[in-house]
């Protein structure tokens, strides 16, 4: 009976794998997105395993991947606060929060935010003088996410989550060219004269999350499923665009249910995701972590089709409900991505 639900679960894993490479190859037609941070992941013991996180019962955190995974959540609070030194020196922070009141008679309410500082950018507006444009000074950039989320068992087998979040980016003004007219001061004709038009780019509009988990009863086996920053169309000046809509399917078990580990108390937890985005080819994500004394975690993932990122690692420690984490994820021309996660439980 073991050997035929290892060979089934190694199956479905495997399977997972094929089909996500097939649509990579079939699927070529790609939409434009727009709110990008959306799709940057700061939680690092997400990081450190590919970002394989759709079947996984993670808490708070499970609001920036699947709001189903923190249905199961056992103590009545968790928390997390997560930094995230990014590429070309941008920062983004996120922060969870989940609540479970009456021991989960009424499902688990859950709190995110995420905080994007791009730094200061200089501006410029063009005009006629020689250079073709003036200084208007420097300006900054940014973007907040807020969500309000909801999970809950169904059943002891099946559970459900969603959440709601309101999305702001401001991209600064922008002078826009208008009534473009011949300058009548220059003999060559090349020259032309133009009035311009100040436009506010900030949009704040909502974006919703959806997933669900299963366990299927076959040892630590748990599927998942989720639909991740679905909104209506939106534009800034003429191109309308979407958010960075994303559906996946996962699927994870502790592969230690099939090894006799003695008197260790351990456990490798191995995650599969295959991931189809709005915006660019699937992607396959493999996460493995290694857990002793439920105490120290060491981590590994991988994800397909990435130039830059594909392989990530991490480590984490977790003592009397405070646990902290930390993900590496070597980033080729960008040099690399570091990102710390604390958490605490109750």
């Amino acid at each position: 009976m073991k050997k035929m639900m290892m060979v089934l679960s190694l199956g479905l894993l495997v399977g997972v794998l094929l089909l996500t490479n097939v649509f990579a190859q079939e699927n070529k037609k790609l939409a434009q997105t727009g709110f990008q941070f959306l799709s940057v992941v700061s939680d690092a013991r997400a990081a450190a395993i590919g970002e394989a996180m759709t079947s996984l019962q993670i808490g708070s955190s499970a609001l920036f991947f699947n709001p189903a995974g923190m249905a199961e959540m056992n103590g009545t609070f968790d928390g997390t606060a997560s930094l995230n030194k990014w590429i070309a020196d941008i920062n983004h922070n996120a922060f969870s929060l989940a609540l479970r009141p009456a021991e989960g008679d009424y499902g688990v309410f859950g709190l995110s935010a995420q905080t994007v500082d791009y730094g200061e950018f200089l501006g410029t507006v063009v005009n006629t003088t020689d250079k073709g444009y003036e200084d208007t000074g420097s300006f900054e950039l940014s973007a907040i996410a807020l969500g309000l989320g909801y999970a809950r068992q169904l059943t002891d087998r099946f559970s459900v989550g969603g959440q709601m979040r309101w999305v702001q980016q401001d991209l600064g003004e922008s002078a826009i060219a208008i009534n473009i007219r011949p300058d009548p001061g220059d003999s060559t004709g090349v020259r032309r004269l133009a009035d311009t038009s100040r436009v506010d780019n900030t949009l704040s509009p909502l974006v919703f999350d959806f997933g669900t988990q299963f366990k299927t009863g076959i040892k630590s086996l748990v599927f998942g499923m989720s639909v991740r920053n679905f909104s209506k169309e939106m534009k800034y000046a003429e191109e309308g665009f979407q958010a960075p809509l994303v559906f996946n399917l996962g699927i994870s078990m502790n592969v230690m249910d099939f090894v006799n580990a003695g008197s260790l108390d351990q456990s490798l937890r191995v995650s599969v995701d295959a991931t189809h985005f709005r915006d660019h080819p699937e992607q396959v994500k493999v996460g493995m972590e290694y857990q002793l004394l439920k105490t120290i975690s060491l981590r590994g993932g991988y994800v397909s089709s990435n130039d830059e990122d594909g392989f990530s690692f991490g480590a984490g420690v977790s003592r009397a409900g405070f646990a902290f984490d930390y993900a590496y994820t070597p980033f080729g021309v960008f040099d690399k991505v570091q990102r710390l996660t604390a958490r605490f439980s109750r």
